[in-house]
């Protein structure tokens, strides 16, 4: 015998648990089927945890560097790893926690701990029971990449959820991939006193990012002593005594690098591939991912896909921006869609970039006309009176319409700065808005208006 429900969400990420509530608010009876830890990556494995551990890094950072601030400390600055672990563990769980007693407080919600496999198209089975709805919504997410690397299946390997475990220092980290999570990890280790290498197959680091951002952020981190090999074209792993070694190409007496320990930061995929969706039909793309429409909708009607795992967007905010999507339609006769949403995200090394819309590399191919203006962090006062002027501010503009396509901080408080020109972006307002508003000094954000009045 079936247990009826209004709704079934499968997964307590970002936009399960804000549905959920929106949902219970509006009268219906809700189940919420969480298989492991609630709160999804952003808790657990991914924007809490790894910037709670950034933090610590950051201050080790700051703290070797305190004599350029005339600031003199006793001795040299010592990592307790087990201690940043302890400080990360209770501050990720404080949210996990928050996540699994909000769910459970739910005026019209019944929570249920274990996997949820599709029986049909509006049935869902959990620990042996049969619970079903006329409304569906999987936010099951996406975990790493583990590629099929020779070699892999005979040495040991961390990906971004194993390093939540580690609580001590390797000797020598080499991470595979130069994009957003490794480059974090390789920064983050680096300051707390690890060798770090990253190796990357491409010819740069963050090869989505324009090429200016991606030598910057090159030249940050190896300013920091990250070892950085690129053009890896070929790679493999095999054991070396007690050590790791990671081959970069294919040829005899090809370049190696060794190290103690292996992260593998290549990528997600989402999670979709056990929840039998076939018995559903629920249509998935060649990578897993669960086809929706711009209403987060799958091709089964009644049944909604959201956050990673829908393959639109790969960050907590996208995830939480799936669940206001939904809501508005279905609660508020309020009918946003997906192509409403301009991308925004932060790469959070420090400084870290800040980024909305196009790329310049983008606006340039669509055939547009653009106008970009661009300052170096060294001409920003703010960063200058605190130490930390690397990076720089660009922004692109389409010089018809006078609307702004995208922009680059990256720099001192780039992650919020972006906000500035993102909110005018989806205002739809001429670039002069900002570029004729008085900011605040001393500021890093006093230097957007100036950066667009030298827009060429």
């Amino acid at each position: 015998m079936a247990r009826r429900f209004d709704a079934i969400i499968i997964g307590t990420g970002q936009a399960g648990p804000a549905l959920a509530a929106r949902l219970s608010g509006a009268g219906m009876n809700v189940a919420v089927i969480e298989r492991s830890r609630f709160g999804g990556t952003c808790v657990n494995t991914g924007c809490i945890p790894t910037k709670t551990l950034i933090a610590s890094a950051y201050a080790a950072h700051l703290a070797r560097r305190a004599a350029e601030y005339g600031v003199t400390i006793g001795g040299p600055v010592a990592v307790d790893m087990k201690q940043v672990k302890q400080r990360k563990d209770e501050i990720s769980g404080r949210s996990a926690n928050g996540v699994e007693a909000w769910m459970r407080g739910l005026a019209n919600g019944s929570v249920y701990h274990g996997h949820a496999v599709f029986e049909n198209a509006h049935g869902v089975r959990v620990n042996g029971e049969l619970l079903e709805a006329d409304r569906i919504f999987i936010n099951v997410g996406g975990r790493a990449l583990v590629p099929p690397m020779p070699g892999l299946d005979q040495v040991a390997y961390l990906t971004n959820s194993g390093m939540m475990d580690v609580d001590y220092l390797p000797e020598h980290l080499v991470i595979v991939g130069g994009s957003y999570i490794g480059l974090e990890f390789a920064q983050m280790y680096r300051r707390f006193g690890a060798t770090v290498t990253v190796v990357e197959k491409g010819p740069r680091l963050i090869q989505r990012e324009d090429e200016d951002v991606s030598q910057a952020v090159h030249e940050i981190l190896a300013g920091e002593g990250v070892e950085i090999r690129l053009n890896a074209n070929c790679l493999s792993a095999r054991r070396e005594g007690d050590r790791i070694a990671v081959g970069l190409d294919c040829a005899d007496g090809a370049r190696n690098v060794q190290g103690s320990h292996l992260l593998l930061a290549v990528g997600r995929v989402p999670n979709t591939d056990d929840l039998q969706l076939d018995k559903a039909g629920i249509e998935t793309d060649d990578r897993g991912y669960i086809k929706v429409d711009e209403r987060l909708q799958t091709n089964v009607p009644g049944v909604w896909a959201l956050g990673d795992c829908n393959g639109r967007g790969a960050f907590t905010h996208t995830s939480y921006h799936d669940h206001e999507i939904v809501a508005a339609n279905l609660l508020d006769n309020d009918p946003r869609k997906l192509s409403d949403r301009i991308t925004a995200y932060a790469l959070f090394t420090d400084p870290p970039l800040g980024r909305a819309g196009m790329t310049e590399t983008e606006a340039r191919q669509s055939g547009r006309k653009v106008l970009v203006g661009k300052r170096p962090m060294s001409r920003v006062g703010r960063a200058v009176e605190k130490g930390e002027s690397q990076g720089f501010m660009k922004v692109v503009v389409d010089a018809d319409t006078r609307l702004i396509l995208g922009a680059a901080i990256l720099g001192l408080s780039g992650d919020e700065v972006i906000h500035s020109l993102l909110d005018v972006m989806y205002a739809r307002a001429p670039y002069t808005t900002v570029s004729r508003a008085m900011h605040i000094h001393p500021t890093v954000s006093e230097l957007v208006p100036t950066l667009l009045q030298e827009l060429a």
